[in-house]
């Protein structure tokens, strides 16, 4: 064999190492999954701990780097990130993933459910697994999980006992259609504004009050900037774990039921742990010098309840699809 012969092969040959070597080191995949909660939160914590589960799982292939605190945009941003490819997997309100599906959103209807026991039946009915696939099919990503938010409760710097209460007030809301039903119910004005922005729109009186559960509003601070919290317990929040189709359709089969069974772990802890704080957090606030108010949440429920199927209001799911949800609780 001639030098050049000789060296032709050698070149060769490391260019077959370093092609049989490449995919090796292309194993590790990357991911981003996005959210709006402070690090302290469960949301964020149990994200964590998922993304350590699926890594150990997984022999160190999906390394997730959580990003939260709407670091990597606000919810209608990170929805969007999500069809881009720019982000990989999300927590959503159910109320965001609805302008895509609008049945998603029926358990953000104020007082469509009774109580925590009736939220479980719904996220372990095969109601709930009918219309994530619903949402599935529009968008290919995949839903694993519903995560327990809690009981959304109204915040304001005055006392308010019954609906009446809360005509004209500027009631800041998520930027999301469904939130409207309860402003409507009311008579609230509502007032769209990014999570990250509303600390500084109640300190300056952008708006008259808020509305979230006991554990965002200790989280968030909003009790800083507000001397009332109202016990309305309008909405019975939910947010979903969404894997985007780009990283789905990608995973085999064992990896798609590591990342379901994980996901479905951390959104069962995640839950528990919010339950268990939103019980506590009433005394805590009045520890604080906050006046709790307990209002009158039959007269809430009835001028709510006979908006549920208007789809002027913001409703856009079936009669069958909400009578499926009522009997549910009805056998909870």
């Amino acid at each position: 064999m001639t030098s050049i012969s000789r060296r032709n092969a050698l070149i060769a040959g490391a260019g077959f190492a370093t092609f049989a070597a490449t995919p090796l080191r292309a194993q590790q995949v990357k991911l981003k999954w996005a959210h709006v909660y402070e690090t302290g939160e469960p949301y964020h914590t149990e994200a964590l701990w998922a993304a350590g589960e699926i890594a150990k799982r997984t022999n160190g292939k999906y390394q997730i780097d959580v990003f939260p605190a709407s670091q990597l945009g606000n919810e209608n941003q990170i929805n969007e990130g999500l069809s881009l490819g720019t982000v990989d997997m999300i927590y959503t309100g159910v109320a965001f993933a609805g302008s895509i599906h609008k049945p998603i959103a029926i358990s953000n209807a104020p007082y469509v459910l009774r109580d925590f026991d009736h939220w479980k039946a719904y996220r372990d009915s095969p109601l709930f697994r009918q219309i994530a696939s619903g949402y599935e099919g529009r968008t290919r990503h995949k839903v694993t999980a519903l995560t327990y938010y809690g009981e959304r409760h109204v915040t304001a710097n005055k006392a308010i006992n019954k609906p009446e209460d809360m005509r004209g007030m500027k009631l800041r809301v998520p930027p999301a259609p469904l939130f409207l039903m309860f402003t409507k119910s009311v008579g609230a004005n509502a007032t769209p504004i990014a999570f990250a922005e509303v600390y500084l729109a109640l300190q300056q009186g952008t708006v008259d009050g808020q509305e979230n559960p006991l554990p965002t509003i200790m989280a968030k601070k909003f009790y800083e900037v507000q001397s009332h919290i109202m016990l309305t317990g309008h909405i019975t929040e939910s947010l979903l774990s969404i894997v985007g189709s780009h990283v789905w359709g990608r995973l085999n089969d064992a990896e798609k039921a590591t990342f379901n069974e994980v996901l479905l772990q951390a959104a069962s802890r995640a839950s528990n742990q919010i339950r268990e704080s939103e019980q506590k957090l009433a005394d805590e606030f009045r520890k604080l010098g906050k006046t709790v108010v307990t209002p009158d949440r039959a007269a809430f429920r009835a001028a709510a309840m006979p908006l549920h199927n208007d789809a002027a209001s913001g409703a856009g799911w079936s009669k069958a699809e909400y009578d499926a949800l009522q009997g549910l609780a009805r056998s909870s």
